[in-house]
């Protein structure tokens, strides 16, 4: 009966259930599933989650084309052939057809093949190891619950502002018209994507900042780079300042946001991109003694705590470990690992820190990649948040544009990598990157950081030349001396 969406009278049974079909409840269905234990998927949307049709796979459908260009403008003999606007149309095009125009057809066929059930609805627990689904089908669990459903848009307390009707991160990866005046409200990585994104494809951007700078979970340079290549991209970029109130005389009219100081500024459409909240609000939290609409505290196996029995699992942004579908998708093959060893009696590895059954990388070695141009990636600890966290630490700053492969790969190369150094044993503890290409530099540095290699065994990792991976052996001499 996979993929079924039948209702039965009577209550049905699963080794575990899973709320939640994005790429966290997926993974973790086939994890479970590959060890042998049957698995029910409970979604009340699309099957593949918010990174396939709102997040990940549309917001970089949309930034491609527009790094593309910009690379394309920097190297001999195409710079005059591509100084032209962007064809706003097809990319929002390539965008819809990589959504797969919000149908889940195929991602349910994926369950299907696998022998993965799925239920339709809105998915709440009533109780120890049963989910009721729309308040009929009733689901019980041998041996666990997971709840994966992610995490939303959170709009702040400001006058006016719900009334107004502002794009959130969904509207601005789904949005059918480019419009011409948008004001970007916050400094993270949502605000800095759909801020290049929208103002290369034609609208006036206005990026309103409450902080110094742009990306603050990164390296400051980080956040430093970016602002200038969108200034000189043409976004108006205003930092220390606070939205004061909003308003919208008419649905689809103009907007106007008034800020702290006085200022006002008129726009089409107004996104905030602030902040998130797990999608806990109306799972049946209360029944097993949790607060509706809270982060789930877990441990390393993503196990809830203080849910007697060990059933309860929170797995992806509901955990708040790390908001990254990637990091998601990793602790559902941990939790998975986990809740098969359980279920069959096999002693959980707790006491290895790296081993199967604990997510480490979500405190340790956590990668991500902004899109902007030039992109931005990090893993692992900043200097700053090293130096929080007690460790003695060496900082190595290296100018990529100093690297050959760096100058082939475009004229005027800006960019810069930094390497943080764990003195007492002489290991990655982070590193960052900022340029264009560098988001398939970073894996290397997720490598040497998860696997805490050795500078000295580095050494002996030799990057082939003439590329950008270069600045690897730059970063090894500076360190070295």
């Amino acid at each position: 009966m996979a993929a079924t969406e039948a209702t039965k009278a009577a209550d049905e049974a699963y080794d575990v259930i899973v709320l939640g079909a994005g790429p966290t409840g997926e993974n973790l269905a086939d994890r479970a599933h590959a060890a042998g234990l049957s698995a029910v998927v409970v979604e009340s949307e699309l099957v593949g989650g918010e990174c396939s049709y709102w997040a990940c796979m549309p917001s970089k459908a949309l930034l491609r084309p527009v790094t593309a260009r910009s690379e394309a403008r920097r190297v001999p003999g195409l710079k005059d052939a591509a100084d032209v606007a962007l064809d706003a149309p097809a990319v929002l095009a390539h965008r819809d057809a990589f959504t797969s125009y919000w149908k889940d057809d195929g991602q349910v066929r994926w369950l299907d093949s696998l022998g993965i059930d799925l239920v339709r609805g809105q998915g709440r627990l009533a109780g120890p190891r049963r989910v009721v689904v729309d308040g009929g089908r009733v689901l019980t669990a041998r041996h666990a619950v997971a709840v994966c459903t992610g995490s939303r848009a959170v709009l702040p307390g400001v006058p006016g502002l719900a009334e107004a009707r502002p794009w959130t991160s969904r509207d601005a990866t789904s949005a059918k018209n480019v419009p011409g005046r948008l004001v970007v409200v916050g400094g993270g990585v949502v605000g800095v994507e759909m801020a290049t994104a929208w103002r290369a494809l034609g609208a006036s951007v206005t990026l309103l900042v409450r902080g110094d700078g742009l990306l603050p979970r990164m390296e400051p340079f980080a956040g430093h780079l970016v602002a200038e290549s969108l200034a000189e991209a043409g976004v108006f970029l205003r930092t220390g300042v606070e939205v004061r109130e909003v308003r919208r005389e008419a649905p689809g009219g103009p907007v106007t946001v008034l800020l702290d100081s006085g200022d006002e500024i008129v726009a089409d459409e107004l996104l905030i991109a602030t902040g998130r909240a797990p999608r806990t609000e109306d799972i049946g939290l209360d029944t097993v003694g949790l607060a509706p609409g809270s982060w789930l505290d877990v441990d390393d196996s993503c196990r809830v705590t203080g849910v007697t029995g060990g059933w309860l699992y929170g797995v992806g942004d509901v955990n708040h470990r790390a908001l990254l579908t990637h990091q998601g998708k990793y602790q559902a093959r941990i939790a998975g690992a986990a809740i098969a060893a359980r279920a069959r009696g096999v002693p959980i590895l707790e006491s290895d820190r790296w081993g199967a059954h604990a997510a480490t990388a979500d405190t340790l070695a956590v990668p991500q990649v902004v899109f902007s141009d030039p992109e931005a990636a990090s893993v692992g600890l900043t200097a700053a948040a090293a130096e929080k966290a007690g460790y003695r630490t060496r900082v190595v700053d290296q100018d990529l544009a100093s690297v050959a492969g760096a100058s082939l790969y475009a004229d005027g190369y800006r960019g810069r990598a930094r390497m943080v150094v764990d003195l007492d044993r002489e290991v990655l503890l982070g590193a960052t990157f900022v340029g264009a290409g560098v988001g398939e530099l970073l894996h290397s540095a997720t490598v040497a950081v998860a696997g805490e290699v050795p500078i000295e065994r580095l050494w002996h990792a030799v990057p082939s030349y003439p590329t950008i991976s270069e600045v690897w052996l730059r970063l090894l001499e500076a360190y070295r001396g």
